[in-house]
């Protein structure tokens, strides 16, 4: 049986790198104004925090394993995960594809950011 072929339910036993346990994300809402491109701009400026955006929306997106991910990549507190995880549904996960393939914008620091926000907003530094 191919990668590609597994099994939804069989997923999370025979992925080796637990990526949907290594980040967090949340959304931020539609990204309109000047103002609201800053405060993302502060965001981004921290520590593994970068931003997204998909068909669903934006995202904030934070890097950071879960401190319960085993070293063989399996829940500490699988019978009291967070009811977070108990919904997250795997049909489709990072396992099938890079979550990546699907942002229509991916800015990975404060530069990034900045540089679309000047195209986007022509008097941006005005």
């Amino acid at each position: 049986m191919s990668e590609t072929s597994i099994p939804a339910a069989n997923k999370c036993s025979r992925c080796l790198g637990s990526t949907c346990c290594t980040y967090t994300t949340e959304a931020l809402g539609p990204l309109r104004s000047k103002a609201d491109f800053d405060h993302v701009l502060w965001q981004i400026s921290h520590e593994d925090v970068e931003v997204y955006r998909d068909s669903s929306g934006w995202y904030l997106l934070v890097r950071g394993r879960c401190e319960h991910l085993q070293p063989g990549g399996a829940c500490g507190i699988y019978e009291q995960r967070p009811q977070v995880c108990r919904d997250y549904k795997n049909d489709w996960c990072e396992f099938d594809e890079p979550a990546e393939k699907h942002f229509s914008h991916h800015f990975r620091n404060y530069a990034e950011l900045l540089a679309y926000c000047r195209k986007r907003f022509k008097r941006w530094d005005g």
